[in-house]
């Protein structure tokens, strides 16, 4: 049986501008170099909600709102052992003052920039539905760093 690992992301959302996280410190980081939202694992006894702020609390210091936005799901493919469920996020309400966080580093990226940074292939596949009305779900399977297949459903 296939391994199943939930996780969430966030993207918390001011002014234009989106949080990316450039993954550049942890050891064995199969993200190394990538740029991403916020996020993690969910733990054990915990729902997608509370992990997203508790994730983002860590890596930002920020306090956030959270507003649900989509599920992407990654089968299991040769390359990838485990069948990954994440639960999307955006927040644009947040208190706090940002840390230094041990993964990598933040940056406010204009949102119109984002997609030139070294993002995964299949992350702008869903970028653009974050600021649209409704919720989305999909699908995308990976060959190495490339999309070999994809599916994603709006819902209004």
């Amino acid at each position: 049986m296939t391994p199943v690992k939930m996780t969430v992301l966030c993207y918390i959302q001011r002014d234009g501008e989106t949080l990316m996280l450039h993954r550049t410190k942890k050891k064995n980081d199969f993200q190394k170099g990538k740029w991403n939202g916020v996020g993690g694992k969910i733990d054990y006894n915990e729902s997608p909600d509370e992990a997203v702020k508790r994730e983002a609390l860590e890596e930002t210091g920020l306090v956030i709102e959270p507003i649900f936005k989509g599920v992407i799901t990654y089968p299991h493919t040769e390359q990838n052992d485990e069948y990954t469920i994440v639960f999307i996020y955006t927040a644009n309400k947040f208190s706090g003052e940002l840390i230094e966080c041990n993964e990598g580093d933040l940056h406010w990226i204009k949102n119109e920039e984002i997609e030139k940074l070294n993002i995964w292939e299949g992350d702008k596949l869903f970028l653009p539905l974050l600021n649209k009305k409704g919720t989305f779900q999909g699908k995308i399977t990976y060959n190495g760093d490339k999309v070999k297949e994809s599916e994603i459903r709006q819902y209004k």
